[in-house]
């Protein structure tokens, strides 16, 4: 699992020593040398996992990982330091880390705890892109369900391919033509009414109404899902 990684370092020996292990591994290392450029490419950039020393000069590596958290960065931090107090590891998981590791260190070990919260951080991406939330609505691709203002709608698997196209395409009007082809596989079919005929079902199922729930009636070419969100 190749990844691309961000080492926040102002030793220069251990950040020669960790990118060239790292790339040995077959990850991309982008390097930094203190609190400041570190922050700021961490904001700027997605990557994998953050290798961050915590004394760093300009901000320290604490400062970094909760400003980071602050502004909703969500990648994975592991801290590195000098220091082996309980209090100071505590106040790194604390500020939003998510390891922690002691120097002088084993590079099989970091390379060990890097690539777990890669997998982690991965795995997690994963099942954000398998649920749909909007506001008091959460449809959950992967088990075909569907969660609304604190109630599980029961859906049959044509009603929840519907409620889901509808959601990803929320915003948009969607022709009866063009739902016809993703949930029933074929263009049209003058003689059919099916396209109308469950969205009245899902309607009635969600308890919306034709101009008061989330989907809109745009006359004489189809529908629009519009969340009406707090």
């Amino acid at each position: 699992m190749s990844m691309n990684l961000l080492v926040v370092e102002d030793d220069e020996r251990v950040r020669r020593f960790v990118r060239r292990g790292l790339q040995a591994e077959g990850h991309t290392v982008t390097l930094a040398r203190d609190g400041p450029d570190g922050f700021e490419r961490a904001r700027h950039e997605d990557y994998d996992v953050v290798i961050l020393d915590v004394m760093l000069p300009g901000i320290d590596g604490n400062q970094v990982c909760s400003r980071l958290r602050s502004e909703r960065r969500a990648m994975p931090i592991m801290m590195l330091t000098a220091l082996d107090q309980t209090d100071q590891k505590v106040s790194a998981l604390r500020g939003g880390a998510d390891d922690y590791l002691t120097k002088p260190f084993d590079f099989d070990e970091l390379l060990a705890r890097i690539e777990a919260l890669g997998r982690r951080s991965k795995k997690l991406a994963r099942q954000d892109s398998e649920i749909i939330q909007l506001g008091s609505l959460s449809i959950d691709k992967a088990s075909m369900t569907v969660h609304y203002e604190g109630r599980d709608i029961e859906l049959t698997a044509k009603e929840f391919g519907l409620l889901e196209l509808f959601a990803e395409s929320r915003g948009r009007v969607l022709s009866r033509t063009r739902i016809l082809n993703k949930i029933w596989g074929y263009d049209s079919d003058p003689l059919t009414n099916i396209v109308d005929v469950y969205v009245r079902r899902l309607r009635g199922k969600m308890d919306w109404g034709p101009q008061t729930g989330w989907i809109r009636t745009v006359r004489s070419y189809g529908y629009k899902m519009q969340p009406m969100l707090d």
